[in-house]
Protein backbone atom coordinates (compact mmCIF):
# COMPACT_ATOMS: atom_id res chain seq x y z
CA UNK A 1 0.00 0.00 0.00
CA UNK A 2 1.53 3.27 -1.36
CA UNK A 3 0.64 6.38 0.60
CA UNK A 4 1.71 10.48 0.96
CA UNK A 5 2.54 12.35 3.76
CA UNK A 6 1.27 15.63 3.39
CA UNK A 7 2.79 18.23 6.07
CA UNK A 8 6.31 17.09 7.35
CA UNK A 9 6.60 18.42 10.22
CA UNK A 10 6.68 17.91 14.05
CA UNK A 11 3.21 15.60 13.56
CA UNK A 12 4.00 14.74 10.12
CA UNK A 13 7.35 12.60 11.22
CA UNK A 14 5.11 11.14 14.18
CA UNK A 15 3.34 9.42 11.24
CA UNK A 16 6.61 8.40 9.33
CA UNK A 17 7.95 7.13 12.23
CA UNK A 18 4.57 4.74 12.88
CA UNK A 19 4.70 3.74 8.82
CA UNK A 20 7.95 2.51 9.87
CA UNK A 21 6.58 -0.33 11.90
CA UNK A 22 3.75 -1.27 9.40
CA UNK A 23 4.29 -3.73 7.34
CA UNK A 24 3.34 -3.89 3.73
CA UNK A 25 3.13 -0.14 4.13
CA UNK A 26 5.18 2.30 2.10
CA UNK A 27 5.13 6.27 2.10
CA UNK A 28 6.10 7.17 -1.63
CA UNK A 29 5.97 11.21 -1.11
CA UNK A 30 6.17 13.75 1.20
CA UNK A 31 4.18 16.82 0.82
CA UNK A 32 5.80 20.03 2.95
CA UNK A 33 5.85 24.23 2.50
CA UNK A 34 9.21 24.42 1.98
CA UNK A 35 10.89 21.78 -0.76
CA UNK A 36 14.45 22.47 0.86
CA UNK A 37 13.17 20.98 4.25
CA UNK A 38 10.51 18.65 2.30
CA UNK A 39 13.37 16.93 0.71
CA UNK A 40 15.83 16.72 3.59
CA UNK A 41 12.60 14.74 5.49
CA UNK A 42 12.06 13.00 2.48
CA UNK A 43 16.18 11.58 2.49
CA UNK A 44 15.88 10.93 6.46
CA UNK A 45 13.05 8.57 5.63
CA UNK A 46 14.30 7.42 2.12
CA UNK A 47 11.45 8.36 0.64
CA UNK A 48 11.59 8.58 -2.96
CA UNK A 49 9.63 11.83 -4.03
CA UNK A 50 9.61 15.49 -2.34
CA UNK A 51 6.91 18.37 -3.71
CA UNK A 52 5.45 21.43 -2.05
CA UNK A 53 2.18 20.12 -4.11
CA UNK A 54 -0.29 18.24 -2.80
CA UNK A 55 -2.37 17.20 -6.53
CA UNK A 56 1.58 16.13 -7.87
CA UNK A 57 2.49 14.21 -4.83
CA UNK A 58 -0.79 12.16 -4.99
CA UNK A 59 -0.73 11.86 -8.82
CA UNK A 60 2.62 9.78 -8.15
CA UNK A 61 1.83 5.83 -9.78
CA UNK A 62 0.40 3.64 -7.56
CA UNK A 63 -0.83 5.83 -4.41
CA UNK A 64 -3.40 4.55 -2.47
CA UNK A 65 -4.03 7.05 0.67
CA UNK A 66 -3.03 10.04 1.66
CA UNK A 67 -2.58 11.36 5.56
CA UNK A 68 -2.84 15.47 5.94
CA UNK A 69 -0.46 16.97 8.42
CA UNK A 70 -1.08 20.31 7.35
CA UNK A 71 -3.02 23.42 9.09
CA UNK A 72 -6.09 23.03 10.26
CA UNK A 73 -7.74 25.85 7.58
CA UNK A 74 -6.31 23.16 5.08
CA UNK A 75 -7.67 19.72 6.00
CA UNK A 76 -11.38 20.09 4.89
CA UNK A 77 -10.51 21.35 1.39
CA UNK A 78 -7.18 18.99 0.94
CA UNK A 79 -9.40 16.16 2.50
CA UNK A 80 -12.17 16.63 -0.05
CA UNK A 81 -9.23 16.94 -2.91
CA UNK A 82 -7.73 13.38 -2.20
CA UNK A 83 -11.09 11.95 -2.31
CA UNK A 84 -12.07 13.52 -5.38
CA UNK A 85 -8.87 11.69 -6.86
CA UNK A 86 -9.63 8.53 -5.64
CA UNK A 87 -7.78 8.38 -2.69
CA UNK A 88 -7.98 7.23 0.59
CA UNK A 89 -7.59 9.51 3.38
CA UNK A 90 -6.98 10.16 7.47
CA UNK A 91 -6.72 13.81 8.10
CA UNK A 92 -5.18 14.78 11.35
CA UNK A 93 -7.22 16.21 14.25
CA UNK A 94 -9.08 18.24 13.59
CA UNK A 95 -11.36 17.73 10.90
CA UNK A 96 -12.01 21.34 10.44
CA UNK A 97 -12.62 25.00 12.15
CA UNK A 98 -15.98 25.06 10.68
CA UNK A 99 -19.47 23.09 11.23
CA UNK A 100 -20.22 23.66 7.03
CA UNK A 101 -16.81 22.32 6.24
CA UNK A 102 -16.95 19.32 8.80
CA UNK A 103 -20.23 18.64 7.33
CA UNK A 104 -18.74 18.99 3.42
CA UNK A 105 -15.83 16.03 3.77
CA UNK A 106 -19.17 13.69 5.32
CA UNK A 107 -20.48 14.36 2.28
CA UNK A 108 -17.33 13.92 0.04
CA UNK A 109 -16.90 10.70 1.91
CA UNK A 110 -20.57 9.39 1.92
CA UNK A 111 -20.61 10.12 -2.01
CA UNK A 112 -17.17 8.22 -3.20
CA UNK A 113 -17.64 5.07 -0.45
CA UNK A 114 -13.81 5.99 0.44
CA UNK A 115 -12.55 5.49 3.81
CA UNK A 116 -12.27 9.19 5.59
CA UNK A 117 -10.40 8.90 9.27
CA UNK A 118 -10.10 11.33 11.34
CA UNK A 119 -7.05 11.56 13.83
CA UNK A 120 -8.56 11.31 16.84
CA UNK A 121 -5.76 10.14 18.34
CA UNK A 122 -7.05 9.62 22.31
CA UNK A 123 -9.40 6.55 21.32
CA UNK A 124 -6.24 4.78 20.15
CA UNK A 125 -3.94 5.37 23.49
CA UNK A 126 -3.12 1.99 25.10
CA UNK A 127 -4.27 3.82 28.38
CA UNK A 128 -7.60 5.29 26.91
CA UNK A 129 -8.77 1.60 25.21
CA UNK A 130 -7.94 -0.03 28.93
CA UNK A 131 -10.51 2.05 29.76
CA UNK A 132 -12.73 2.00 27.01
CA UNK A 133 -12.38 -2.12 26.89
CA UNK A 134 -13.58 -1.87 30.67
CA UNK A 135 -16.59 0.08 30.09
CA UNK A 136 -17.68 -2.21 27.16
CA UNK A 137 -17.55 -4.82 29.55
CA UNK A 138 -19.88 -3.20 31.73
CA UNK A 139 -16.85 -2.92 34.88
CA UNK A 140 -16.56 0.88 34.25
CA UNK A 141 -19.45 3.73 33.81
CA UNK A 142 -17.67 7.25 33.96
CA UNK A 143 -19.46 9.54 36.05
CA UNK A 144 -16.99 12.75 35.49
CA UNK A 145 -14.36 13.11 33.61
CA UNK A 146 -11.28 15.82 34.73
CA UNK A 147 -9.62 17.03 31.74
CA UNK A 148 -6.44 19.94 31.31
CA UNK A 149 -4.96 20.95 28.30
CA UNK A 150 -2.02 22.98 28.97
CA UNK A 151 0.61 24.49 26.71
CA UNK A 152 3.36 27.21 26.74
CA UNK A 153 2.52 29.07 23.22
CA UNK A 154 2.65 32.38 23.70
CA UNK A 155 4.53 32.72 19.91
CA UNK A 156 3.47 31.11 16.90
CA UNK A 157 5.58 27.52 17.65
CA UNK A 158 4.61 23.97 16.54
CA UNK A 159 5.90 21.37 18.94
CA UNK A 160 9.54 21.12 17.84
CA UNK A 161 9.60 24.94 18.80
CA UNK A 162 9.79 25.54 14.80
CA UNK A 163 7.77 28.88 13.97
CA UNK A 164 4.34 27.74 12.51
CA UNK A 165 2.83 29.23 9.28
CA UNK A 166 -0.77 29.17 10.36
CA UNK A 167 -2.03 29.49 14.35
CA UNK A 168 -3.20 26.99 16.38
CA UNK A 169 -7.00 26.60 18.16
CA UNK A 170 -8.11 25.64 21.84
CA UNK A 171 -11.36 25.10 20.47
CA UNK A 172 -11.45 23.74 17.37
CA UNK A 173 -7.96 21.83 17.64
CA UNK A 174 -7.29 20.91 20.95
CA UNK A 175 -10.86 20.44 22.69
CA UNK A 176 -12.19 18.56 19.82
CA UNK A 177 -9.66 15.61 21.75
CA UNK A 178 -11.68 15.72 25.01
CA UNK A 179 -15.39 16.23 23.17
CA UNK A 180 -15.22 13.05 21.11
CA UNK A 181 -13.13 11.27 23.83
CA UNK A 182 -15.87 12.31 25.98
CA UNK A 183 -18.83 10.50 23.79
CA UNK A 184 -16.76 7.77 23.19
CA UNK A 185 -16.22 6.38 26.32
CA UNK A 186 -19.45 7.70 28.37
CA UNK A 187 -21.50 6.01 25.01
CA UNK A 188 -23.88 8.93 25.19
CA UNK A 189 -24.44 12.27 22.84
CA UNK A 190 -23.65 15.17 24.96
CA UNK A 191 -26.92 17.70 25.27
CA UNK A 192 -25.34 20.22 27.46
CA UNK A 193 -22.30 22.23 26.71
CA UNK A 194 -21.00 25.70 27.56
CA UNK A 195 -17.90 27.83 27.33
CA UNK A 196 -16.04 30.75 28.67
CA UNK A 197 -12.12 32.10 27.54
CA UNK A 198 -9.68 34.78 28.48
CA UNK A 199 -8.79 37.62 26.84
CA UNK A 200 -7.23 37.13 22.99
CA UNK A 201 -3.67 37.69 22.83
CA UNK A 202 -2.90 40.73 21.07
CA UNK A 203 -1.10 39.56 18.07
CA UNK A 204 -2.37 35.85 17.52
CA UNK A 205 -5.75 36.96 17.98
CA UNK A 206 -7.05 33.62 19.64
CA UNK A 207 -8.07 33.36 23.42
CA UNK A 208 -5.18 31.85 25.63
CA UNK A 209 -7.25 29.95 28.08
CA UNK A 210 -10.68 28.58 28.08
CA UNK A 211 -12.81 26.24 30.21
CA UNK A 212 -15.52 24.02 28.44
CA UNK A 213 -18.68 22.04 30.60
CA UNK A 214 -20.23 19.26 28.94
CA UNK A 215 -23.26 16.92 29.74
CA UNK A 216 -23.96 13.67 28.55
CA UNK A 217 -27.28 12.18 28.22
CA UNK A 218 -26.39 9.51 30.56
CA UNK A 219 -25.85 12.23 33.20
CA UNK A 220 -22.24 12.01 33.07
CA UNK A 221 -20.16 15.25 33.17
CA UNK A 222 -16.55 16.86 32.10
CA UNK A 223 -14.98 19.53 33.17
CA UNK A 224 -11.97 20.44 30.25
CA UNK A 225 -10.05 23.52 31.57
CA UNK A 226 -6.91 24.40 28.53
CA UNK A 227 -4.58 27.11 28.17
CA UNK A 228 -1.60 28.19 25.96
CA UNK A 229 -0.26 30.07 28.99
CA UNK A 230 0.60 27.37 31.63
CA UNK A 231 4.29 27.36 32.21
CA UNK A 232 4.88 24.62 33.68
CA UNK A 233 4.42 20.39 32.87
CA UNK A 234 2.79 20.36 29.39
CA UNK A 235 0.27 18.08 27.82
CA UNK A 236 -3.27 16.81 28.72
CA UNK A 237 -3.75 14.95 31.39
CA UNK A 238 -7.58 12.78 31.91
CA UNK A 239 -8.99 12.58 35.26
CA UNK A 240 -11.69 9.43 34.58
CA UNK A 241 -14.04 9.33 37.82
CA UNK A 242 -15.96 6.37 37.40
CA UNK A 243 -18.56 4.47 39.48
CA UNK A 244 -15.43 1.43 40.19
CA UNK A 245 -12.27 3.56 40.72
CA UNK A 246 -9.84 6.73 39.80
CA UNK A 247 -7.94 6.51 36.78
CA UNK A 248 -5.74 9.50 34.88
CA UNK A 249 -4.32 8.59 31.29
CA UNK A 250 -1.18 10.32 30.53
CA UNK A 251 -0.93 9.92 26.51
CA UNK A 252 0.27 6.25 26.21
CA UNK A 253 0.11 5.51 30.34
CA UNK A 254 -2.35 5.28 32.98
CA UNK A 255 -2.24 5.49 36.91
CA UNK A 256 -5.23 4.78 38.92
CA UNK A 257 -6.42 7.41 41.57
CA UNK A 258 -3.45 6.34 44.18
CA UNK A 259 -0.67 7.03 41.20
CA UNK A 260 -0.24 3.19 41.12
CA UNK A 261 0.41 2.66 37.68
CA UNK A 262 -1.97 0.05 35.50
CA UNK A 263 -0.33 -1.80 32.86
CA UNK A 264 -1.65 -1.44 29.77
CA UNK A 265 1.46 -3.33 27.74
CA UNK A 266 -0.94 -5.78 26.52
CA UNK A 267 -4.08 -3.78 24.99
CA UNK A 268 -2.62 -3.20 21.72
CA UNK A 269 0.50 -4.24 19.33
CA UNK A 270 2.07 -0.89 20.31
CA UNK A 271 2.58 1.30 23.03
CA UNK A 272 1.93 4.05 20.78
CA UNK A 273 -1.12 5.91 19.58
CA UNK A 274 0.17 7.63 16.42
CA UNK A 275 1.16 3.99 15.38
CA UNK A 276 -2.39 2.50 16.71
CA UNK A 277 -4.06 5.07 14.84
CA UNK A 278 -1.99 4.45 11.69
CA UNK A 279 -2.51 0.46 12.12
CA UNK A 280 -6.09 1.44 11.78
CA UNK A 281 -6.23 3.52 9.23
CA UNK A 282 -4.71 1.39 6.58
CA UNK A 283 -6.16 -2.00 8.24
CA UNK A 284 -9.71 -0.42 7.54
CA UNK A 285 -8.75 0.36 3.66
CA UNK A 286 -7.26 -3.27 3.22
CA UNK A 287 -10.62 -4.64 5.20
CA UNK A 288 -12.83 -2.38 3.38
CA UNK A 289 -14.55 -1.11 6.34
CA UNK A 290 -15.43 1.78 8.38
CA UNK A 291 -12.17 2.43 10.71
CA UNK A 292 -12.63 3.73 14.14
CA UNK A 293 -12.97 7.39 14.21
CA UNK A 294 -14.21 7.50 10.49
CA UNK A 295 -15.47 11.22 9.70
CA UNK A 296 -19.00 9.83 10.57
CA UNK A 297 -18.36 8.76 13.77
CA UNK A 298 -16.73 11.84 15.32
CA UNK A 299 -18.71 14.71 13.86
CA UNK A 300 -21.16 14.91 16.56
CA UNK A 301 -17.86 16.27 18.27
CA UNK A 302 -17.85 19.17 15.56
CA UNK A 303 -21.12 19.44 16.18
CA UNK A 304 -20.36 20.31 19.71
CA UNK A 305 -17.66 22.61 18.95
CA UNK A 306 -19.57 24.50 16.29
CA UNK A 307 -22.10 25.15 18.88
CA UNK A 308 -19.87 26.13 21.34
CA UNK A 309 -18.13 28.54 19.19
CA UNK A 310 -21.62 30.26 18.46
CA UNK A 311 -21.88 30.98 22.09
CA UNK A 312 -18.78 32.47 22.72
CA UNK A 313 -19.40 34.83 19.76
CA UNK A 314 -22.88 36.01 21.27
CA UNK A 315 -21.84 36.09 25.20
CA UNK A 316 -24.61 33.43 25.64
Amino acid sequence: MKVVLAGAGAFGKKHLDGIRKIAGVEAVSVVGRRLDATQAVAAEYGIPHATTDLSEAIAQPGVDAVILCTPTQMHASQAIECMAAGKHVQVEIPLADSWADSQAVLDKQRATGLVCMVGHTRRFNPSHQWVHNRIRKGELKVQQMDVQTYFFRRQNMNAAGEPRSWTDHLLWHHAAHTVDLFQYQTGSPVVTAHAIEGPAHPQLGIAMDMSIQLKAANGAICTLSLSFNNNGPLGTFFRYICDNGTYMARYDDLVDGFEKPVDVSKVDVSMNGIELQDREFFAAIAERREPNSSVGQVLPCYEVLHKLEQSLKSGN
